[in-house]
């Protein structure tokens, strides 16, 4: 039995989001592309995500893994599913890899990038992929709260409800912002996220660039592990699923 790793690159905005649901609920990227595997290797497969992104939310680097008998070399893989996917999935590359790699469970690390827009006004080309918040934001006060997400921690006031994980604890690497023209760009590297959690962390940084809250706010949120103390979840658009490291 062979186990193909595949890189891939989505824009999320048509779809219910990357895990594959009953048809009558909208089209998957999980589905889209079994159903292009399958009609390679003449079989049902099953794609195992490193990240299941939500709808609207886009991926630069998302990483999956299937298992087949077939004998089509893996890098055969991208070309011929270019034919069979829509336009905005891509089947970036394809490897063969040891049969105990898992796309999750493998992953040592991954990182994710939220962009927001600051002009008055939106942009016709890009409202797929960056958040609207048409002021000015104080990005020297989110720099000080982003540091605050640093570290190994509980983050379950920063994870959505009904979630059902049992352990909130995660060690995140990296949290900065960084600005070009209108743009802001929130990236953020750790070893797993829990359930919308950095979409609740952008809330909370551009509660805190509009100044309704302070930097030193981002510690009681988290000193509380209550989500009713952390700012709104931000809009799916901005959310790429940058890279993921093995």
């Amino acid at each position: 039995m062979r186990n193909i790793k595949l890189l891939i690159e989505y824009d999320g905005t048509n779809y219910i989001g990357w895990q594959r649901q009953p048809l009558k609920h909208g089209k998957s990227i999980q589905g889209l592309i079994e159903d292009g595997i399958k009609k390679m290797v003449h079989h049902d497969v099953r794609l195992i995500a490193a990240g299941r992104t939500d709808a609207g939310v886009h991926a630069f680097g998302q990483v999956a893994n299937f298992f087949t008998e077939s004998h089509i070399p893996a890098e055969r893989f991208p070309l011929a599913l270019k034919s069979m996917l829509p336009s905005d999935i891509v089947v970036k590359g394809a490897w063969d890899v040891p049969e105990d790699f898992h796309a999750r469970y493998s992953a040592l690390e991954k990182t994710y990038r939220y962009i927001i827009r600051t002009a008055e006004l939106p942009s016709a080309f890009d409202w797929r992929y960056a958040t609207h918040v048409p002021m000015p934001l104080n990005l020297g006060e989110m720099k000080k709260a982003a540091a605050f997400f640093v570290g190994t921690k509980d983050f379950r006031a920063f994870c959505a409800k009904g979630s059902p994980v049992k352990h909130f604890v995660r060690t995140v690497k990296k949290a900065e912002l960084t600005k070009d023209d209108s743009y802001i760009y929130f990236e953020v590297t750790a070893d797993g996220f829990l359930y919308h959690m950095v979409r609740i962390m952008v809330g909370t940084l551009i509660e805190i660039g509009r100044g309704y809250w302070h930097a030193e706010d981002v510690k009681r949120i988290l000193a509380s592990m209550e989500r009713k103390y952390a700012g709104p979840t931000a809009l799916p658009q901005g959310l790429i699923l940058w890279e993921v490291k093995y």
